[in-house]
Parts: C-alpha cells; sequence; structure tokens
C-alpha cells in the first residue's frame, strides 16, 4: 500500500510558482498532474483554509473562519482522524502554532514543532521530517513551508524576497520529490495567495491556488481544471486504501 506526503506551502500563489526562478518549476509539473488554477476557500486565511483542506467542507460548515479556533459545532471529522482509526500512522511537521487545531492529537503519531523563525525555520522543519520519514516511515506525512506568507506579509506579495521565499520553497520539494517519491506520493499545495501585505479577500490573488499530485496514480505533466483545495483529504483517503468520510464535500482524484 502507498504512503503520501502532503507538502502545503503557505501563501503560494500560482505566478509565483511559474516565475520563482527555481530549476524544479519545469520538473514539478513534468512529474505530476497538476492545477494551477485550483480553488481554495473563503476567507483566504491560513487556519480556515487547512482547516478545509484537512476535513473538505468549506468554513461555513467546520466553522473556522479567522486564525482563531472555536470548537466545530456540528464535528466533521479530520483526514487525520480518519487515517489513525483505519490504523494508519500520521505525523505533521510545522511551525505555526495555530495547525495544532487541525486535528486532535490522539490522531498523531509523531509531531514536531519548530518554534517560529523568518529566516531559518523552514529548514528546520524539513530536517525533522524527513528524519521521521527515515527513522519511523509514516503512512502519512503533512509537511508545513511557512516561508512565502511571511514574507509576502513582511514586504508584499511578488516582492523580491517574497519570490525568493518561494523558489527556496520549491527547491525544497524537490528534495522530498527526490529520495521519497516512489515510496511515497507527494501532493504539494499553497493554503491562499495573496496581494500588497494581505490576504483573506475573495480576489484571484489570493483564492486560486497551484495543486500538483505526483505518483503512480497519475499522470506526468498532465494539466487538468476544476480542482478544490476540498479534493485533498479525499483524494489522500483513497490513495491510503481510507474510504473518505461521508460528510466530506470534495472530490477523490483517483
Amino acid at each position: 500500500m502507498k504512503k503520501v506526503i502532503l507538502i502545503s506551502i503557505d501563501g503560494m500563489r500560482s505566478d509565483a510558482f511559474s516565475s520563482c526562478g527555481s530549476d524544479y518549476v519545469e520538473g514539478l509539473k513534468s512529474a505530476s498532474t497538476y492545477c494551477l488554477k485550483s480553488d481554495t476557500v473563503f476567507p483566504s486565511i491560513t487556519l480556515p483554509c487547512h482547516m478545509s483542506m484537512f476535513h473538505s467542507v468549506e468554513p461555513s460548515r467546520h466553522g473556522i473562519i479567522t486564525n482563531d479556533y472555536v470548537a466545530q459545532v456540528h464535528t466533521v471529522k479530520g483526514l487525520f482522524e480518519k487515517l489513525f482509526e483505519c490504523g494508519k500512522s500520521t505525523a505533521m511537521h510545522f511551525s505555526w502554532g495555530p495547525l495544532r487545531d487541525i486535528c486532535r492529537p490522539a490522531s498523531l503519531t509523531y509531531s514536531t514543532f519548530v518554534y517560529y523563525k523568518l529566516d531559518s525555520s523552514d529548514d528546520d522543519i524539513l530536517a525533522n521530517c524527513m528524519k521521521t520519514l527515515d527513522e519511523n516511515a509514516p503512512d502519512f506525512t503533512f509537511l508545513y513551508l511557512h516561508m512565502p506568507d511571511s514574507m509576502g506579509h513582511k514586504n508584499g506579495w511578488m516582492s523580491e524576497d517574497y519570490i525568493k521565499a518561494v523558489k527556496e520553497s520549491i527547491d525544497k520539494v524537490k528534495i522530498i520529490v527526490d529520495k521519497y517519491l516512489g515510496e511515497y506520493d507527494v501532493i504539494v499545495t499553497a493554503d491562499h495567495g495573496g496581494h500588497d501585505r494581505m490576504h483573506g479577500t475573495k480576489d484571484d490573488t489570493d483564492m486560486i491556488i497551484p495543486i500538483f499530485f505526483l505518483g503512480d496514480e497519475f499522470e506526468k505533466g498532465r494539466e487538468i481544471e476544476g480542482v478544490s483545495i476540498l479534493d485533498i483529504a479525499p483524494t489522500i483517503a483513497k490513495i491510503l486504501g481510507v474510504e473518505p468520510d461521508e460528510d466530506w464535500d470534495g472530490k477523490g482524484l483517483i
């Protein structure tokens, strides 16, 4: 049975991916089934978007509409919970504290949190992720990279420092793909985009994100349309042989 690594690059716009200057831009596209115009959810804010990524419902259903967590009124099981109850091992590596609430603690087999540092914490997160992959080989791993969002807020989306942060994030994706693709399927996404020094609106610069699917189940070099951030959880569940939750709204792409 295949395993899955999901990489979320916070705040990465599709046009920034295409123009970031990484040598791996075309390589990632040629190795994957991808959509450069996928839809995220509104409000296009980090915690609501990640809750929707893992619970496959709009914020109006999971109830998280800011970066402050509140308990769901009608609980929808998330991807971590579904996988764990089916006997799958799970891992999460992150640096932004509120992401701890995208899953219930009992559904995590492995977890590392790196205290947020603007210039270096993504390197530490990547190292921790690879250490866990090498030593424990969990069935599902979530890796969160924060730098593009941080640089967008600091200096502006599409600024020189923001584009550099996108490039460095894509270079990290290449490290993961080169070492683990085959044993693992790899899915790469953003949670939202951004404009000026903000995000959270319905503007296309905030709402349109790229998503890439790499693995034997996905045709290489194929660009598709009609993909949503809600489709990520059911696609991962199907790869891992787990039935998507009946409350989820997204579709599996295999």
